[in-house]
């Protein structure tokens, strides 16, 4: 499409004329046979991504549904929500809502999570689920998630809910060794994949206590998964032309090898990082806790950051990120992740580059 802007947002990211080619691939009935070759094929794939011997599940729903699924199947008593920032802000809400008691172990936006502070407070006694987000989307801030792991490892009898939905293949994190008990990402960020799909592990323990909850609902919950993933199937129709992109994706992922696509998505956090710093700009969150699959950038130097994302709209037909939630305007976020490489991200660079020596001139 000669009018189509390039995403160099947070999510979706940027789909590739191959994946949309495997996404566009013709139906099938979703309890045959083909379908059920199909989700085998799949499965395979993604359970070594997810570093796992447990199924991978795939909800047909944004992320957001398995968030809400692992509260409805798993808080019992009540939850401990770790916040830093809009999105793991929000696990609070969705908590409430879903009509369980929940806390807040809370920090300034941009913060890490306090793996001491976590201990503190679950050593009450009190809670018998956490949620925490690996890589905090709307401040480009990863949090530490091996340490934060070592605690939990510490509270068997709490479920461990984690969202990897900005950090999933950009890095290795190792669901079986880690000691996760529900581990989700979406389709439409590293992956690179459309929205409106979810994929999630449920540890062994974890799936023993849903049966124990009353009022899991049925869409979302985990032992229809199972059920259903025992015969290669969902519990409900799912999207086929995902798994198709899944399908085509994951080929792509074991081709170009998981150690390269690592440290290739490091390389270009790496120059995203540098080339804001060149520029006088300073990144948001704590160093040391800067998120491999984005840049959240501050915009220290007063730009017109609406104005900057036209112009390069206008004239190069990318675009990036003015910011989310209450720092809006206050930063810029840039995506590194996917399907980019440091040659699409440079191209990108030196296009902003060329953006704002305009804008400066006006």
């Amino acid at each position: 499409m000669s009018n189509h802007i390039k995403l160099f947002i947070p999510g979706p990211t940027e789909v590739s004329k191959k994946t949309f080619e495997a996404f566009a691939s013709p139906m099938i009935g979703h309890r045959s046979k083909d379908f059920q070759a199909l989700y085998r094929e799949v499965q395979s794939g993604l359970q070594k991504l997810f570093y796992t011997q447990r199924p991978v599940f795939f909800s047909t729903s944004s992320a957001w549904g398995v968030m809400e699924a692992a509260i409805r199947n798993l808080v019992q008593k009540k939850v401990l929500c770790c916040m830093n920032g809009a999105f793991s802000d929000k696990w609070f809400d969705v908590a409430i809502r879903c009509g369980k008691e929940a806390d807040k172990l809370q920090y300034p936006w941009g913060k890490p999570i306090d793996p001491s502070d976590l201990k503190n407070r679950l050593n009450s006694n009190a809670y018998d689920a956490v949620t925490f987000i690996h890589n905090e989307t709307s401040t480009g801030m990863m949090n530490p998630l091996f340490e934060v792991a070592a605690v939990m490892k510490e509270f068997p009898d709490v479920s461990f809910i984690v969202d990897c939905v900005s950090s999933f293949s950009v890095l290795k994190i190792p669901f079986d060794d880690l000691g996760i008990d529900v581990m989700l990402t979406g389709t439409q960020k590293a992956l690179a994949l459309p929205p409106g799909g979810a994929l999630f592990a449920v540890s062994q323990k974890a799936m023993a206590k849903a049966e124990k909850t009353p009022a899991r609902g049925y869409y979302f919950d985990f032992l229809e998964f199972q059920k259903n993933h025992d015969n290669s199937m969902t519990p409900s129709t799912p999207s086929i032309s995902l798994f198709y992109a899944l399908k085509s994706k994951i080929a792509e992922i074991f081709e170009e090898g998981l150690e390269n696509r690592y440290q290739r998505h490091l390389t270009m956090a790496l120059m995203t990082r540098q080339w804001a710093k060149e520029r006088g700009f300073e990144l948001f969150p704590q160093i040391g806790y800067e998120s491999i699959s984005l840049s959240c950038i501050k915009n220290n130097l007063g730009i017109d950051i609406p104005q900057w994302i036209q112009l390069l709209k206008n004239r190069f037909s990318m675009t990036i990120d003015g910011g989310y939630g209450k720092i809006k305007g206050q930063t810029f976020r840039i995506s590194h992740m996917g399907d980019e490489t440091p040659k699409t991200i440079g191209n990108l660079l030196d296009n902003l580059d060329e953006c704002l020596q305009e804008l400066k001139k006006a």
